[in-house]
């Protein structure tokens, strides 16, 4: 919660307390019903203990509500209301619409709401004349509730259609690297082929000397398309395939800079230093070729105001450093519709697949930054899987 909204309902909870001690009516009830609406609002998420549910949060504050509204009317005795109480409630609703289970939700809605509607009642009881203004502010609070209903039904919509375009994203980077897959273990059994057809050329023509180079590299080629399968297949988890783009490496990056450019109106630079080798891992190449591609697409989508953007590569300590950096005056709008700035989200999974790992952010002068670092040789890049 924003910390304007945090200020606004604390303001809104002194009030109630001095109405009630100005009328002469006990405080401490209603102190207990707002204590516990504050505290289910704002209790922070990572130090929640594991009973306080969203369904507990959301319906005790309501129901300790409801108690004091019915002992006030057993009473006889009419007691003050303020603002306070009732917005809390309504942002409790907010939460318990979009947080519960449908079942949990409906059910929550209405005690919540019957609560809500029946503070008003606190005041008229036993004054005939006030019954009038109490239903008018009844009514008044019934039409919030609902409009706190459907935000939370909104904001719960939302929810879901963000968890799908995440899914999405994951599932069809993991296609993507299912077909990369392929094109890794095939460059590597082609190499095995080659290596084997020279043993077997150097052991028939008497030369078993030379035999042993060959079969280290036959040995460190099997080793490198293990460990691409194990990496890869150790984050695939969709059994359907459609038929993804082909996978792209570091001879294909030149094309993808000039075709950025050539169809946006910002200019982009490649820098490769001479010490990054042509020689690297299939694997690496084809991540740092898409973390090239989604940050220039992320560039030419979200960067406002950017009229270049410089792709660096360079090989430091057995890492692959990739660098894309744009000269943005604002920070990244939002795309309507599905945000694509959820591609970082498979991006991160590739990377991190590979042992490497990836970080995005403003730079401190102006403009955006993304790095990602993957393993240049193959023996860092594996791990156990």
């Amino acid at each position: 919660m924003a910390t304007g909204g945090i200020i606004g309902l604390g303001l809104a909870a002194t009030v109630d307390l001095l109405a009630v001690a100005s009328n002469g009516n006990p405080v401490w009830p209603v102190l207990l019903v707002l204590a516990a609406g504050l505290a289910a609002l704002l209790w922070p998420g990572g130090t929640r203990p594991a009973w306080l549910t969203p369904p507990v949060r959301t319906i005790a504050p309501a129901l300790g509500s409801a108690a004091h509204t019915i002992g006030v009317l057993l009473a006889g005795t009419p007691t003050a209301i303020g603002p306070g109480e009732p917005l809390i409630l309504i942002c409790l609703l907010v939460v318990a619409v979009r947080g519960c289970r449908p079942g949990t939700a409906a059910v929550a809605a209405l005690v919540i709401g019957a609560s809500i509607v029946a503070t008003p009642l606190r005041v008229s009881i036993g004054n005939p004349g006030d019954t009038g203004v109490s239903y008018t502010v009844s009514a008044v609070l019934a039409v919030l509730a609902g409009g706190g209903a459907a935000l939370g039904g909104y904001l719960r919509s939302l929810d879901h259609r963000r968890e799908a375009a995440i899914a999405e994203t994951r599932r069809t980077e993991r296609l993507s690297m299912a077909a990369d897959l392929h094109d890794f273990v095939a460059h590597h059994v082609t190499g095995i082929l080659v290596q084997t057809q020279m043993a077997r050329a150097l052991a028939l023509s008497g030369e078993p000397d030379r035999l042993d180079p060959v079969l280290e590299r036959i040995e460190h080629a099997a080793g490198e398309a293990l460990g691409a399968m194990r990496r890869t297949v150790g984050i695939l988890r969709s059994p359907d395939a459609d038929r993804p783009a082909a996978a792209g490496d570091l001879t294909a990056v030149p094309d993808l800079v000039n075709g950025f450019t050539a169809a946006h109106r910002i200019h982009a630079t490649l820098h490769r230093d001479p010490g990054v080798p042509d020689t690297l891992p299939p694997e690496t190449q084809a991540a740092a070729y898409r973390v090239i591609q989604e940050a220039l697409t992320n560039v030419g989508r979200h960067a406002t105001g950017a009229t270049e953007a410089t792709v660096d590569l360079r090989c430091d300590d057995g890492h692959l450093e990739v660098t894309v950096r744009n000269d943005s005056s604002g920070r990244a709008r939002p795309a309507t519709g599905r945000n694509d700035h959820y591609g970082l989200i498979g991006l991160t999974e590739r990377v991190n697949a590979l042992g490497g790992h990836l970080h995005a952010g403003a730079e401190p002068g102006g403009g955006w930054r993304l790095t990602a670092r993957l393993p240049a040789d193959g023996t860092v890049a594996r791990r156990p899987g």
